[in-house]
């Protein structure tokens, strides 16, 4: 073994979650593009909603130029279309479609990178992770938002929505997966600029889903070691045609935290204990620290 790969198996393993934020999520691209200029691992990925695209795609082996042209390419009669159904005013069947005709693989077996997608189970509103089967069909499930979208039935006979309403940063994921450090990249932290006080029901359901996503988004991101958030307040989430500025953001704010990502994968070395120091560690000390409950 080489000592190139002697450090590669000694440093911490390293997990990218990627959020949803439908057009935000082109963020994600600036993000990758920064962290691979840096030469920062990603040894597992995971992605909801929009970020389950980026996600699933840069597993798959899309390089970075390849994701932006996707992001420049995609509108949403690419999406989906209107249906008939009683459970949705659009399928987005297409969306499936348009993925699995652009990833180099079809599988989660054969991608280079390990890969979960989330999307939620309609019936009992837990986070289902997937990390096996067809990407395209994850990547649509996971982009379901229910209302708009017909959910989508698995294998198992689940109907699957957005997962955004579960673990909209899938942190939770990449921990599964193996990772020591998680990379979260929040393309909602700023929320939404644009908007005022709502003064109808679309607007008021549209603030309660931001509502329900940042309390739970708390949560997710406390189990991140670092949080990357791009600053896209100002833009709605159906702007597709801002790819270029939304990737632009995503790497503005990936260099503003890259130097504490590269401390993280430094190797902590102890120096060596003296002779004299040996009896002193071995000794109990009684620790007379006041510990304040509210710290």
């Amino acid at each position: 073994m080489s000592s190139g790969d002697a450090n590669n198996n000694q440093r911490p393993r390293v997990g990218l979650a990627l959020s949803g934020g439908v057009a935000r999520g082109n963020a994600h691209i600036g993000v990758l593009r920064v962290l691979e200029e840096n030469n920062i691992p990603v040894d597992y990925i995971a992605g909801t909603s929009a970020g389950a695209l980026v996600a699933g795609g840069y597993a798959a082996g899309l390089s970075i130029n390849e994701l932006a042209d996707i992001a420049h390419s995609l509108r949403w009669r690419d999406v989906g279309r209107v249906t008939l159904s009683r459970l949705g005013i659009q399928s987005n069947a297409r969306m499936e479609e348009f993925a699995r005709a652009r990833l180099p693989v079809k599988r989660f077996e054969e991608t280079r990178i390990p890969l979960a997608i989330v999307a939620t189970d309609l019936h009992s509103g837990a986070a289902v992770m997937m990390t096996e089967g067809d990407i395209a069909f994850a990547i649509r499930a996971s982009s379901a938002l229910p209302g708009w979208y017909v959910p989508v039935t698995d294998e198992h006979g689940r109907q699957l929505v957005d997962g955004g309403l579960v673990a909209n940063i899938p942190t939770a994921a990449v921990r599964i997966l193996g990772a020591d450090i998680v990379i979260a990249v929040d393309v909602n932290s700023e929320g939404a600029k644009f908007l005022s006080t709502p003064h109808s029901i679309i607007g008021v359901i549209l603030q309660s889903i931001m509502v329900v996503q940042r309390t739970a988004a708390l949560h997710q991101l406390h189990d991140a070691d670092v949080v990357i958030r791009p600053r896209t307040g100002h833009i709605r989430w159906d702007e597709m045609g801002r790819a270029d500025e939304l990737i632009h953001l995503g790497e503005q704010a990936a260099r503003s935290t890259i130097e504490r990502i590269k401390h993280l994968l430094e190797p902590t070395v102890e120096p060596p204990v003296k002779w004299y120091q040996r009896r002193r560690r071995q000794e109990p000390q009684e620790d007379k620290r006041r510990v304040s409950p509210l710290r």
